[in-house]
Order: C-alpha cells, then structure tokens, then sequence
C-alpha cells in the first residue's frame, strides 16, 4: 500500500525551514502528536504560534498529542524505572483511535505528516511506536522527513535503530521499545 504519512521533527530547526520541509512533501495535515504542545527552547513550536504559521501555509493543524503522545497520562503505560513502553501502550484504546484516524487518512491520499519535537526519528515514538505498528499491522510504512526533499523509509529507521538486526531476534522475541528517558 502507497503511504501518505509522514513524520516530522521540530528539533532546533526555525519555523522557515521546517515549514520547506512539510512543503516540499506538499503535506495537507500537520497532526502535532507531542503530549505536551509547546517548547521551551523553541517557541515558534508552540501549540499556538505554530497552528498560525502552518495555517498560514494552507496546512491544516490537527492535535492527537492525547491519543499519540509519547508521554500517555495513563501510568499502565509506563515501567518501574518510569519508561514508557511502548508495547504497552499499543494495545491502549486512546491509541488505536488515534492510529486509526492516521490510518483512514491513508486510505483516503491524504497526506498527513505526524510531528513531535524530536528531530531524529530513530530516537521518536514517530517510528518505535507508531511507524511500527502502521507498518506491522497496516502495511504502512511512515515516510520520515528528515530535510528539504529527503526521507527515509521506515524500514530504513528501524534497520538504524537495531543495527541492522530487524526486530526479532533468533528465538522468534520481538524488540520492545521504551522511551530514552525516564519520567
């Protein structure tokens, strides 16, 4: 299946450049999937500047940061060491709503980029969580912008981020992923 989801981090980019990089992928739909909607070293990310300044380039803002944030408020979803985990979450109710609605988008041609602060995809929900669970259950793979006119594909990411190893392992395991941090 063709995919029209794309992913997008602010990291310390200025709103000039960030705004190329969803144009060059003629994006129709910014859906901000950060579980807290602003910045504190970047304020031109924050929930209100930013909606003006996409909306001012005919991208529509969509928040799904409570349905795909990285950081649920539902506390089932993280370990004792206060990681989230990831498998955890998948299963949640607020996500699949959240996934499915990336997931009609899809169905549907319309492109859609998922964004959250974190530059590197490889080290985001966008590709540990939500681009695997599109690709290994929908048979999307997440487009992830990565600069003006480049991506990198989701299977790509997920090669970087196991060096190479996939997923599984020899005894059939499948890798869980967590978030970096504790919180």
């Amino acid at each position: 299946m063709k995919s029209t989801i794309y992913s997008i981090g602010h990291g310390n980019k200025t709103i000039e450049e960030f705004l190329k990089e969803l144009k060059s992928f003629d994006i129709d739909f910014l859906v901000d999937i950060r579980s807290k909607p602003f910045s504190k070293w970047s304020p031109q990310f924050n929930q209100t500047s930013l909606q003006l300044e996409v909306e001012r380039e005919h991208i529509k803002y969509v928040f799904l940061g409570d349905k795909l944030g990285g950081l649920p408020d539902d506390r089932s979803c993280y370990d004792s060491e206060g990681k989230v985990v990831y498998g955890f979450m998948k299963n949640k109710i607020f996500f699949q709503e959240g996934l499915k609605r990336l997931i009609v988008a899809n169905n549907k041609a319309i492109k859609v980029a998922i964004m959250c602060s974190e530059s590197k995809p490889e080290e985001c929900h966008r590709s540990k969580l939500i681009g695997e669970e599109l690709l290994d259950n929908f048979n999307i793979s997440v487009n992830h912008i990565i600069a003006e006119n480049r991506i990198k594909s989701q299977e790509v990411v997920i090669g970087e981020l196991t060096n190479g190893f996939g997923l599984v392992d020899l005894f059939g395991n499948k890798t869980d992923f967590t978030s970096r941090k504790s919180y």
